[in-house]
């Protein structure tokens, strides 16, 4: 899922600035909801929640993962 990898890719550059003591807690949270999106269960809930939104018309433009990762690091302008 090209949405879910985009939402790693900004997980996974957030992560690397995170480099103090006192944000190693934070990474380590960031790092399970990484394997949360990698899971397979997480990728069946997201296609499931795709098929439902189209059917009922109300798909947007941002991924459910990516929304996710952009409200808590910040999206970049595109």
């Amino acid at each position: 899922n090209l949405d879910t990898d985009r939402a790693l890719v900004l997980l996974e550059e957030y992560c690397k600035k995170l480099r103090k003591p006192e944000e190693q807690q934070l990474k380590k949270a960031i790092r399970k909801v990484m394997g949360i999106f990698k899971s397979s269960l997480f990728q069946a809930l997201l296609g499931s929640f795709k098929k439902k939104a189209t059917r009922h018309g109300t798909t947007s433009h941002t991924s459910l993962p990516a929304a996710l990762a952009c409200d808590v690091l910040g999206c970049p302008k595109d």
